[in-house]
This record gives structure tokens, C-alpha cells and sequence, in this order.
């Protein structure tokens, strides 16, 4: 026996060899070529000559090994794993199942030197060299074959490069020659740049975008030229910018707005652009043909950038179709502007407006997960008013009621009963004392909100709340947002609270906040900046912050003072005092096609000073759950090293703080259709401000780091494109309500222990992505 070990362990580098050359020539991928073709392995290019320096030889190189096609098969340390997965799935019996997957997913099929046109190729090599500098280039094309694989080799020969002597502009008198020569400050041709046809190409769209704020309707990027003149020095050029001679004499033209007309009232399958007298209303610059008499004629003046007498200009076009379609009234918008039936260079401008259908109904059956982290279902029944008052405003009457459960974590049937109802109405313009003004393609807005909501949480108490809202909207762009409600009002009051409550009360009496009468009242503000629209970029982020001020005027002028026992009630109900800030930061980096790191920062807090001694329940921090550290049931952390299991017999009462800290980080990628996988790690915990005896550990201190909670999981999202249910398996690594030194449990982990299992496994149904 020793015997034969010792010859196996003798030929075991000899058998590695064997399997590793085996893999290798598995994965060179030429063994399944078709007859007579050859695998193209890819193409090599050489920069001859000494006329262009060290460094712009390199550059160009890199350059040009980019445009070589077609592009060869990914390869890994001369191993093409790709082109082996192609080869091992072998021809599919049909397009799904596993080997399907496979081969289109794993693999890729090989590419064929038949494929590769060297003189085309060699031609885009020469033109490119060419169009930056390089005149007079001399190119060649040959190829390689070593056994059943062929390469490209390429050799560009360029002369020195020409670099940009002067720029000049056109010096005749004529209305667009003056306007040309105007936009020379912001040109992009730059005296001792490179000669670059690409940049030539980029100043005439923006010399053309520049005479369209000027009136000059027709012009357009082709009728302009810039000449290159390489004989005024060695190696260097004139670029001279003209107005080409045969363009049309239109495109040569400033012109002025005339009329603007309106049609509110346009169908695209009836003739109904007429000019019936009883239908046509003359307002300020406006002529509106309203066949039915929809729309207030003042929404126009509000939305319409363009006036009588005004040069035309594509900034002002452009806004005017942006605000048109950001009412959310019409279903289609069109514009057209024609030469004028008048004296002089005016043109007409016709918006042919078709509105969506005034009144509607949508009934929703919704799975959810709310702010406090609970997951259920709710139906929504929404009835909207596109056009309320004939002044594009929205009314919307919504009745809804749900149920919610924490599916996660101890449960023991304390869930949630909900219904309510909520009227808002939305103004497309600022109503204030004084006037605003925008430059947005987007319409500000005002809204109006009144609700109500009944909560039952069954075997401990419900809650009947009260709200209203004013305030205002605006978009500065479409990465920036701002939401300033000049009051927000909350009215909470409680209902059928059980004996059990009580009882929890008499041992923990900070459960009695939950139901205490609450009366909130104050403005609020929030700012959103995200570009995570922008899909192509590889970092793109999101912003959060906001402030809400509640009670701050009222408690200056009554000069309220709980601590000195001057607390002043309005309806019999003691207003909450408080400042509360929250912010939000949110990044993902994009790491291919389909995956990326999604990373998430909160940080909040919260101070009630004059009429209160702490911020109301309602608008304290929570920490845990599905939104949140998806290891820990919902609202079940902190605060601090607090533990608030160890005197809950029945329930695990929600937990509370003044100041929340928390970060996310998940791994997101797909793994097949419409399944897409996640890995994630959660950390935080909340705090109090204030020394509370009944929760020892829970004030805010320096150590704070060192009561963090950490949880770390895995997950499958469905994404469904209109729908994304997701799930999420995790458990605890950290817990801040264990002794400090023992709160890391990572080496406590077992998740062959079904007692284990039932106590730290947390499963997490939701729907969308947590952040």
C-alpha cells in the first residue's frame, strides 16, 4: 500500500501536467471550428516612423486598437473559458433549460477569421490617424496563422502630427456672420491644439445650437464649413469658419414670434384645429381655439415661454414642450412654428394640445412595506379630476385599508389593521402672497392634503390620526427637487387600549408615549438631488435631506417651558416642540452590465426642547427590518446597548431613539432571466439624547461605534420590470444588547442547529429593492 502511494504521489505532477494541457487546448476553442475556417485571435498593430514623438505614438496606438473589428474572444491567461462553455454546451434541443443557459450566457460563440476585412479595417486606421493630425499616413495590412488560428497585423506609418495655428471667424456684416463671430469666446477650436475633425465636427453643433437662441430658426450644423489651410506653416493649420455660400437664404434669417396659438383641445383623428369664432379667445400674446371651453386661458401665460415680439430661441422652445407636458393634463403635445402671412421675418407658433380623459378611477391591490417596516397587503381606490377648476388642477380622493404583519422575527399575532382616507388637490403654479418665478422646465406646484387614518394594532391599542399639509413643490432639474411644506399638521389620538398595554405600562412606562394624545404642527423641507436615471454612468448617487421644525414659532411666542411647568396646550392637547434633521446618501457602482454595489449612509436626529421633553413616537427613529438591518425584526434594536426583550413576556415592544445611525452595502447581479441575486451587510443602531433610567445603555456617548448591530444576508429579487418582489435570508453577527466583549457572534454561528435557526434566521418578504 505505502508502495503505491509512493508511485501516485511519484506521477501526480505528471497527471496535473496532463489535465492542465487538456483544459488548455479544451480552451483554445479551435477544436470545433467548422471545416477550412481558422479562430481569430485578434489583431496587432505597429506605430512605424520617428516623426510623432514617444508618447503620441503610444496614445495613437491605444487608440486605434480599439477600432480593429471584429473584436476577438475574451480570453483569460491565453484561455478563452468563454468560447469552452460555447463548445461544451453543445447544440440545444430548445431555447431554455440549462444548456441553452449555458451556451448563451456562459459562452460565446468563436469568431472566425473569415470574418475580418482587412482592407476595411486598414482604411479605418488611415482615416482615423487622418482626422487627428497625422496627414499623409501610410498604412498596411497582412495576417498571421499559427495552425488553426489567424491574426491581424496592421503597421500605420504617420507623418507629424499638425497642431491648430489660428482660428478664424467669418468678418462680413450679415446678421449670422456677426452671430458666428459672437460665439468665438466658447469656441472649441483652441490655438496649438491638435488638428482633430471630431472637435470640428462638435464646435458646429455648438455654434449652431447658439444661433438657435438668436432667432435663426432654420439654420443648421451643415451650413457651416471650416476650411483647413496646412499651408501657412510647417506642420501647423488655419482653420477658417464660414457660412457655406449656397445656404438657404431662411437659415440666414433672425426671426421674431407673431402669433402663438393654441389648440387645448386637438385630436389627432378629428379635423378640429378650426377657427370657428365662438371658439377663439384672445389672452395677453395668445390666440386659444378651445372648441368645449376646457382650460382657463391664464395656464398658458403661466406655461408658454414664448411671447409676442420675442426672438425665437430653443432654450424657451424647449421649456415651453417641458412644462406643457409636466402638467400631467395632456396625453399628447405638439408644436410647429411657420414662416408669417406679415412684414418683416416673424414665424408662427401652433401647440396642438390632446388632454387626457378628465376624470378616472384606479383600484389597486398592493403588496407593501411600510415606513415602520411592516409587510402587507392594501387596496387603494383613487378617483382623479385632471382639470378640476379649468386650471390644469389635480384632485385626487383616495379611500384605502390594509393589513400588516412582520413576517419576519417574533410575531405572536400583534398585527396591524389599517383604513383611511385622503383628499389632495395639486395648483400647477406657486400660490403665495408674492410671486415666484422659475426657469425650470418643470411647473411648480402647490398642494393641498387633508387625511385620516384608523390603526388597529390588534391585542394592544389603536389609533385614530388626523393630518393636513400646505405647501409647495418645485424641480430646479430633473436631478434636484425640493419640498417645503409651509405647516404640516398631525393629530393622534388613542383607542381600546387593552389590559395587556396597561400591564406592559406598569413595567415599562415608556410604552405610555406611544399612546399619548400628540399634536405636531410646523413646517418641514426636504432636499433630493439623485442622477440615478443617468444608466450609462458607472457612479451615480442620491441625496436625501430634510427638516422638520414643529411647534418652534408657537412655543416662542407662548414662551412654553416644560421644565419650569409652563406647558401650553392647544385643543386641550400639549404641542410637540422638536427640530428633527435627516439625511440620506445613497451610491451605486456599476461593475458590469448586470451587477453593481449599492451602498447606503443615514444619519438623523432629533432634539425636543420647550414644550416637550422628547419628540413625540411617531416621528422618532426605528431601526431593524426589511428596509433597514434585515437580521433583526422591525423596530427591535437599541436604543444603544438597551435590551428591550428582557422584560417582554408577550410582545416585543418597538423601540425608539432620538439620533439613528446606519449603513447598507449589497452586491447585486443577475443570475438567470428574471431572477437576480443579492449578498448584503447592515449595521446600525439608534440613541437616545437624554439619560432615560428605564433604559440603561441607551444614551448616545463616544462608544457608540461599539454598539452597532450587524447583520449579514443573502437574497433572490423577481423582477418582474413592473414588479419586483424580493426576499431576503440573514442573520445577526453583532448584537449591542449582549456584554461588551461578547457582542460579535460570529463564531456562534450554526446554521445546522435548528435552535440556532429559530432564533437568528431572519426571512424577509418585500416588495422593491430595500434602497
Amino acid at each position: 500500500m505505502n508502495v503505491h502511494y509512493r508511485i501516485m504521489k511519484n506521477k501526480a505532477p505528471l497527471l496535473y501536467s496532463l489535465f492542465v494541457i487538456l483544459f488548455l487546448s479544451g480552451c483554445s476553442g479551435t477544436k470545433f471550428l467548422p471545416k477550412g475556417e481558422l479562430l481569430y485571435t485578434g489583431a496587432k498593430i505597429k506605430i512605424e516612423g520617428n516623426e510623432p514623438s514617444k508618447k503620441e505614438r503610444k496614445t495613437l496606438k491605444s487608440e486605434l486598437e480599439l477600432l480593429a473589428r471584429p473584436k476577438p474572444n475574451s480570453s483569460f491567461l491565453g484561455m478563452r473559458p468563454k468560447l469552452f462553455f460555447y463548445n461544451l454546451a453543445g447544440k440545444p434541443k430548445k431555447e431554455k433549460g440549462f444548456q441553452y443557459w449555458v451556451k448563451t450566457k456562459l459562452g460565446e460563440p468563436p469568431v472566425l477569421y473569415s470574418k475580418v476585412d482587412l482592407e476595411y479595417n486598414k482604411s479605418v486606421l488611415q482615416n482615423y490617424s487622418e482626422n487627428n493630425g497625422y496627414f499623409n499616413v501610410k498604412s498596411t495590412a497582412d495576417s498571421t496563422r499559427m495552425g488553426k488560428r489567424a491574426k491581424a497585423n496592421y503597421t500605420v506609418t504617420p507623418n507629424r502630427r499638425y497642431f491648430i495655428r489660428e482660428v478664424k471667424f467669418p468678418k462680413d456684416s450679415s446678421a449670422v456672420a456677426t452671430e458666428v463671430r459672437n460665439t468665438q469666446k466658447r469656441s472649441l477650436l483652441k490655438k496649438g491644439e491638435a488638428y482633430s475633425l471630431e472637435i470640428i465636427k462638435a464646435e458646429r453643433d455648438r455654434i449652431d445650437s447658439r444661433l438657435k437662441e438668436k432667432g435663426f430658426y432654420y439654420f443648421n450644423p451643415d451650413y457651416l464649413l471650416v476650411q483647413v489651410d496646412s499651408t501657412v506653416a510647417d506642420h501647423q493649420v488655419d482653420l477658417i469658419v464660414k457660412v457655406k455660400n449656397d445656404a438657404p437664404q431662411l437659415s440666414k434669417e433672425q426671426y421674431k414670434i407673431n402669433n402663438v396659438v393654441v389648440y387645448p383641445n386637438y385630436s389627432i383623428n378629428t379635423d378640429n384645429a378650426s377657427s370657428n369664432p365662438d371658439s377663439i379667445v384672445h389672452y395677453k400674446d395668445f390666440t386659444i381655439i378651445d372648441t368645449e371651453k376646457l382650460f382657463k386661458p391664464t395656464i398658458f401665460d403661466r406655461t408658454l415661454y414664448f411671447k409676442k415680439g420675442d426672438y425665437y430661441n430653443r432654450t424657451n422652445h424647449n421649456l415651453s414642450l417641458n412644462r406643457l407636458v409636466n402638467l400631467g393634463t395632456f396625453k399628447f403635445v405638439k408644436n410647429q412654428f411657420k414662416v408669417a402671412d406679415t412684414t418683416g421675418n416673424y414665424l408662427d407658433a401652433y401647440y396642438y394640445l390632446t388632454p387626457l380623459p378628465k376624470k378616472s378611477i384606479r383600484v389597486e391591490v398592493l403588496a407593501k412595506t411600510n415606513s415602520a417596516n411592516y409587510t402587507g397587503t392594501e387596496l387603494n381606490v383613487n378617483w382623479g379630476n385632471r382639470n378640476v377648476f379649468k386650471g390644469a388642477e389635480q384632485l385626487t380622493i383616495s379611500a384605502f385599508g390594509g393589513l400588516e404583519v412582520q413576517v419576519s422575527g417574533l410575531n405572536n399575532g400583534f398585527n396591524v389593521y389599517r383604513f383611511g382616507t385622503e383628499a389632495s388637490l395639486i395648483w400647477p403654479r406657486i400660490i403665495a402672497p408674492f410671486k415666484f418665478d422659475f426657469a425650470s422646465r418643470f411647473v411648480p406646484k402647490t398642494k393641498a392634503t387633508i387625511g385620516y387614518e384608523f390603526q388597529n394594532r390588534t391585542k394592544l391599542y389603536s389609533l385614530q390620526t388626523f393630518k393636513g399639509s400646505f405647501g409647495y413643490l418645485w424641480k430646479e432639474n430633473e436631478l434636484k427637487e425640493h419640498l417645503l411644506n409651509v405647516t404640516e399638521i398631525t393629530f393622534a389620538t388613542p383607542q381600546n387600549v387593552t389590559a395587556l398595554y396597561q400591564e406592559q405600562i406598569a413595567v415599562n412606562a415608556s410604552l405610555g408615549k406611544v399612546i399619548e394624545k400628540q399634536l405636531i404642527f410646523g413646517p418641514t423641507y426636504s432636499y433630493t438631488y439623485t442622477n440615478t436615471m443617468q444608466k450609462r454612468k458607472k457612479n451615480t448617487f442620491y441625496y436625501k435631506a430634510s427638516i422638520d421644525l414643529a411647534g418652534n414659532i408657537t412655543g416662542l411666542v407662548t414662551g412654553a417651558n416644560l421644565k419650569s411647568g409652563d406647558t401650553v396646550k392647544v385643543f386641550k392637547v400639549p404641542f410637540s416642540q422638536f427640530i428633527k434633521v435627516e439625511n440620506e446618501f445613497r451610491h451605486y457602482l456599476k461593475l458590469g452590465e448586470e451587477s453593481q454595489l449599492a451602498s447606503r449612509i443615514i444619519v438623523g436626529a432629533g432634539f425636543a426642547y420647550g414644550n416637550s421633553n422628547e419628540m413625540p413616537f411617531i416621528k422618532q427613529f426605528f431601526n431593524g427590518g426589511t428596509n433597514s438591518i434585515r437580521a433583526f425584526r422591525a423596530r427591535s434594536i437599541g436604543p444603544g446597548s438597551f435590551d428591550g426583550s428582557a422584560n417582554a413576556n408577550t410582545f416585543l415592544p418597538d423601540q425608539s431613539g432620538d439620533f439613528k445611525l446606519e449603513f447598507n452595502t449589497e452586491y447585486r447581479a443577475k443570475i438567470y432571466g428574471l431572477v437576480k441575486g443579492a449578498l448584503f451587510i447592515d449595521a446600525g443602531n439608534i440613541w437616545l439624547l437624554k439619560e432615560n433610567p428605564e433604559k440603561p445603555g441607551a444614551k448616545f456617548s463616544k462608544d457608540f461605534l461599539n454598539e452597532l448591530a450587524v447583520g449579514v444576508g443573502t437574497g433572490l429579487r423577481f423582477d418582474f420590470s413592473f414588479l419586483i418582489i424580493r426576499t431576503d435570508l440573514a442573520f445577526p453577527i453583532r448584537k449591542p444588547n449582549l456584554p461588551d466583549g461578547q457582542r460579535w457572534v460570529l463564531d456562534k454561528v450554526s446554521l445546522g442547529s435548528g435552535t440556532w435557526r429559530n432564533e437568528n434566521l431572519i426571512f424577509n418578504l418585500a416588495i422593491g429593492y430595500p434602497f
